[in-house]
């Protein structure tokens, strides 16, 4: 096993977040502007609105969570990207500097050497229960995708649909199919949302 896998879970998840988090961004601005003019027009004309008793639940944004997954992703981000160029400066023929460009055509090449102290850090990652694992990095996504929704159940397929987004774009930075370790975090955050419409949709039933 070498470094690779981590490099495309690594790649996957944090575009994943930030494709989400600028879409959830632009919904609640929306949503926003369009509850403010409501609240003005209402206003101007005097009307008087009365609540349904069977008002429609709302769903907050878990600010601190989404924020707090951020920053969790972007250090550890940090702490890789340094691994990686520590290793680039010690490769013969490398891809120049150590830009995020250069970093994952020097990683997705294959050619290079890993120190035993690396590849040791690289498969404690990856493992299965690593933090790049498939389970954690499954979790993160999905537990990222309920805090920006408030774990609304009518944004879960926009959810999903910002995610499969963010893979393609992994796949098109890394300039090809991702390994099998990041194709198998796919399927698992797949089956995550599935499980999750699945149990939104048998608690409206009950209701």
């Amino acid at each position: 096993m070498n470094v690779n896998g981590i490099t495309n879970q690594a790649v996957s998840a944090y575009q994943t977040y930030s494709k989400v988090d600028t879409k959830a961004k632009e919904e609640a601005a929306v949503e926003e502007k369009v509850e403010g003019k409501a609240t003005e027009n209402a206003s101007d004309k005097g009307v008087v609105l009365e609540v349904s008793k069977e008002a429609k639940k709302t769903y907050t944004q878990n600010t601190a969570l989404v924020n707090q997954l951020k920053q969790d992703a972007e250090n550890r981000m940090a702490t890789f990207k340094k691994m990686i160029a520590d290793m680039m400066s010690k490769q013969a023929g490398t891809f120049g500097t150590a830009t995020d460009d250069a970093m994952w055509k020097f990683l997705a090449s294959g050619d290079f050497t890993v120190d035993a102290a690396t590849k040791a850090q690289a498969q404690a990652d990856i493992a299965e229960d690593g933090y790049w694992g498939v389970e954690q990095t499954s979790d993160r996504i999905i537990d990222f995708a309920v805090a920006l929704t408030g774990g609304d159940p009518d944004k879960v397929e926009e959810m999903r649909e910002a995610f499969k987004k963010g893979y393609a774009q992994a796949e098109e930075t890394w300039g090809g199919k991702l390994p099998e370790i990041s194709q198998k975090t796919y399927d698992a955050v797949m089956k995550k949302f599935d499980e999750l419409a699945g149990v939104e949709e048998a608690a409206e039933a009950e209701e």
